[in-house]
């Protein structure tokens, strides 16, 4: 059976494990970790995707990811691609470095964010890595350490993860250790790496049958929510052009089209080229290149307006509603 795309959907919590080819070891060495550390650290503030927790092992990484203004596709490429050239160059060798698909979860922000954070920040213990918790408090190569504030990685988001455990910093340190030392005796969460309803509720009845997806780790409502929004995705991936999403936009701002398909510093006009960036490129797949060719941007200028065109549609949803309905036409 072919396997089924990706949900690569803004907004959205992602487990992304990636594993060597052949299960091979992907990092050698300390210098190999702190490579990939930079190069992954550099991504984060550059394309703004958040990250709240992260494990580097032998053979396989996990990461735990909400992209925002860039797709996780675009992230996950720049980030394998510019990593196994290092590695190669460093290590003397040639050839695939990672399995030529990784994994990509995604997951119901509650009440899976802490339990995900907590089994991918246990990880190097389980694998035998570390000794102990103590061990792990300072092992620099997850972001655990980092939300202690053992180890420095300014793009992790560890102020939303913190906040979730207590007021104060130092109470707040306290019952995050507490709650990650209460997950050792747990040991594998089979459930947590995919199709999570399917395998944690088991057999159910008839009745109580909801719908699941090994792409989707949550109830059966998020999981309808999702596929219905990706099958309006795939829709409009295959039939809306650019110049047909600039007329939707442009008609439903109650612009001129030509006003808004070149650069202006007129504020309305701007806006309207956000919220086209942003559902160009999140939407309907174009690439930022693509659209920034056909709006006369470069890339940084596509990738502040996607910014601002996303915050404009959460802003207001009637709009947005209103403009997906029109290009569902």
């Amino acid at each position: 059976m072919p396997r089924l795309a990706r949900l690569d959907i803004a907004g959205l919590l992602q487990h992304v494990i990636v594993r060597g080819i052949e299960r091979r070891d992907i990092f050698n060495n300390d210098h190999d970790r702190q490579l990939f550390v930079d190069r992954f650290s550099s991504l984060l503030s550059e394309t703004g995707v958040q990250c709240y927790a992260w494990a580097l092992l032998s053979n396989h990484f996990h990461l735990l990811l909400m992209p925002t203004s860039a797709p996780l596709s675009y992230f996950m490429r720049r980030l394998l691609t510019g990593y196994a050239v290092s590695f190669n160059r460093n290590n003397k060798r040639s050839g695939h470095l990672f399995q030529n698909r990784y994994k990509s979860i995604v997951c119901e922000e509650e009440p899976y964010l802490l339990e995900l954070v907590r089994y991918i920040h246990l990880n190097p213990l389980r694998a035998g890595m570390v000794k102990s918790l103590e061990e792990l408090d300072s092992y620099p190569w997850t972001g655990h350490s980092v939300l202690l504030g053992n180890r420095q990685l300014d793009a992790q988001n560890t102020a939303s993860i913190l906040e979730r455990f207590g007021k104060t910093k130092s109470v707040a340190l306290q019952n995050y250790r507490q709650f990650i030392y209460d997950g050792i005796k747990a040991g594998h969460r089979e459930d947590l790496v995919g199709g999570g309803l399917k395998r944690s509720q088991g057999e159910r009845p008839a009745n109580e049958y909801e719908s699941y997806d090994d792409r989707i780790l949550g109830s059966g409502d998020f999981v309808d929510g999702l596929k219905q929004e990706a099958n309006l995705k795939s829709k409009m991936n295959k039939t809306i052009t650019l110049a047909h999403l600039l007329e939707v936009v442009s008609a439903t701002m109650k612009l001129d089209p030509d006003s808004v398909s070149r650069p202006s510093k007129c504020r309305v006009p701007a806006a309207a080229r956000g919220i086209i960036c942003h559902l160009a490129i999140f939407e309907l797949g174009y690439t930022g290149s693509e659209v920034g060719i056909y709006l006369h941007m470069g890339p940084t200028g596509v990738s502040l307006a996607a910014k601002r065109g996303e915050k404009a549609l959460k802003a207001d949803p009637v709009r947005m509603k209103e403009i997906l309905g029109q290009l569902d036409k």
